[in-house]
């Protein structure tokens, strides 16, 4: 069964109107790969207010770019969510980082990066999340896929201003036309209730 369709029988998602009594502005920290791409994908998820780029997992003087693509640091290349959980919940934002910002089954990589910085993990920001993170890792790997997604702890460090809205600002740099367009053009097919211009 591919992935989508073990997405979509999770038990663990719940419909958005279950987070009406929920406060308006809760954060999200996920790492998959190089963090443009992922930025690019969860900018356009309505109910979204901000993403950041940044580091998470390592320690605050290792957390720049030119230490973290060393591969010896901790930090995984990751991204802050800002988000209005009573416009998309945050097992929403799970379903759409399993299923559209990264491949999930690939162990420290993601397309032609490679290294524990490209790595996919979870950083929960509270118990909420992490039962819920848990509990859709669990299902996935229950339907026999091979989930490499880890459950992390740690701060997340903004990176460096040119690493901030790198698909916005460079919509034709070639690493972009490959790698991150497919994955806007698949939340927006696959996700159109999601979808913000």
């Amino acid at each position: 069964m591919k992935l989508a369709r073990v997405l979509l029988a999770l038990s663990v998602l719940p419909l958005a109107s279950s987070t009406l009594a929920k406060p308006a502005g809760e954060t999200a920290v996920l790492a998959g790969g190089c963090f443009w791409g992922m930025e690019a994908v969860f900018e356009h998820v309505k109910g979204v207010q901000n993403v950041v780029s940044g580091y998470a997992g390592g320690a605050a003087e290792e957390a720049r770019y030119d230490k973290v693509s060393s591969e010896r640091t901790g930090h995984a290349e990751a991204i802050k969510i800002s988000f209005d959980p009573r416009q998309v919940s945050y097992a929403q934002l799970l379903r759409i980082y399993f299923s559209v910002a990264h491949d999930a089954t690939q162990v420290n990589r993601q397309g032609p990066d490679v290294g524990p910085s490209y790595r996919s993990a979870i950083f929960p920001q509270n118990a909420e999340q992490r039962r819920l993170a848990a509990s859709f890792i669990a299902q996935l790997r229950a339907a026999k896929k091979p989930i490499a997604t880890r459950l992390e702890s740690g701060p997340f460090y903004p990176a460096e201003a040119s690493h901030q809205d790198f698909v916005r600002r460079n919509p034709l740099y070639p690493y972009v036309l490959v790698n991150d367009r497919p994955k806007l053009a698949k939340l927006k097919r696959e996700y159109p209730q999601y979808w913000k211009a």
